[in-house]
């Protein structure tokens, strides 16, 4: 177990090593069971957490303020346009400043090639930790939530076990690719064969792609990218589908609603669930875009896990807190 995670900053995936992801998940199975027979645990009693949003939340924000509540503590919700950031605070201000204030900076930034430079940056100038609530290359709290859950319905010995982690089509936006880059990073280091599916034009970084094959060949894991969603689904364990945005090929979103309604028929139904493995289950991160992106059935049937993946994001963000401030 490792202990020593006071003012560490969570930003990338691997910004914890493998132990010290452990001893996140065991903290919060601990925090989780605390929770369920009322033990209180008020280990942040008197500190603040600065929750600094740029991105519409739902579930993010609900589990960080109840997280530091159940901890002892405060969060603190800020909406960046409710500041002076649009006048003139820089990352600079927010990291120098907010560090003073808080015991704690949170901060959820998605704009694409602009978001992980950002929080970065307010890490440079912080005296406290700065915690990654999803920004446009990494979500590792919604990956830590998704690993304990995994656990929880498979086991905790995870090697062969193939999470499928495939675009989905959706009508709404260009969504983020911090979720499927988050989860190819770690899941390989806890043992599990990940097929990444997308159709073409919706690649990941190249640099991420790469560190996830690094992390495979390390822990003798498979890596497999197919451009075929029924193909992916053969052998799965965890179907992980959902949507992204195609922003290594455009940015704009003209174009890339085009892109995305040429792929209508990459949508998670049952009979695509069918193909997996029996005992296989569908994850995501929420909201979808029910019956475009996953079908009803799926989304609410007896495989899906996606409530359960939710509460999880509570027990999780608890545990990096307590351990970070």
């Amino acid at each position: 177990m490792q202990t020593f995670l006071k003012g560490r900053d969570l930003i990338g995936d691997l910004d914890f090593s493998k132990e010290e992801v452990e001893t996140v998940l065991e903290v919060a199975f601990d925090l989780k069971r605390k929770r369920a027979l009322g033990e209180p645990h008020p280990y942040l009693r008197d500190k603040v957490l600065a929750m600094l949003f740029f991105f519409s939340s739902t579930r993010t924000r609900g589990s960080f303020e109840a997280g530091m509540a159940q901890l002892g503590g405060h969060g603190a919700f800020i909406e960046s346009a409710t500041t002076q950031i649009a006048h003139g605070d820089t990352a600079q201000e927010v990291g120098e400043i907010y560090g003073r204030y808080f015991d704690g900076i949170a901060i959820r930034h998605c704009d694409w090639l602009e978001g992980n430079k950002y929080i970065n940056e307010v890490a440079k100038y912080s005296r406290v930790p700065v915690l990654n609530m999803q920004c446009d290359i990494y979500h590792p709290f919604q990956c830590l939530a998704d690993l304990m859950t995994i656990m929880e319905k498979k086991g905790r010995d995870l090697r062969k076990k193939r999470i499928v982690v495939s675009w989905a089509y959706a009508s709404s936006y260009l969504k983020p690719i911090s979720v499927p880059q988050s989860l190819i990073l770690q899941m390989p280091r806890f043992g599990m064969d990940v097929t990444l599916a997308y159709p073409k034009g919706f690649e990941l970084m190249p640099d991420i792609v790469e560190q996830a094959q690094q992390e495979a060949k390390k822990a003798g894991t498979a890596f497999d990218i197919v451009n075929d969603m029924d193909e992916a689904m053969k052998g799965g364990d965890i179907i992980y589908a959902k949507s992204w945005g195609p922003l290594l090929t455009t940015a704009d979103k003209v174009k890339g609603k085009e892109m995305q309604d040429s792929h209508k028929d990459w949508i998670m139904d049952g009979r695509r669930l069918k193909m997996a493995n029996p005992d296989a289950i569908y994850m995501h991160p929420l909201p979808a875009d029910r019956d475009i992106e996953v079908t009803t059935d799926v989304l609410t049937g007896p495989q899906s896990v996606v409530y359960d993946e939710a509460e999880n994001r509570l027990h999780a963000q608890k545990a990096v807190m307590a351990l970070t401030m």
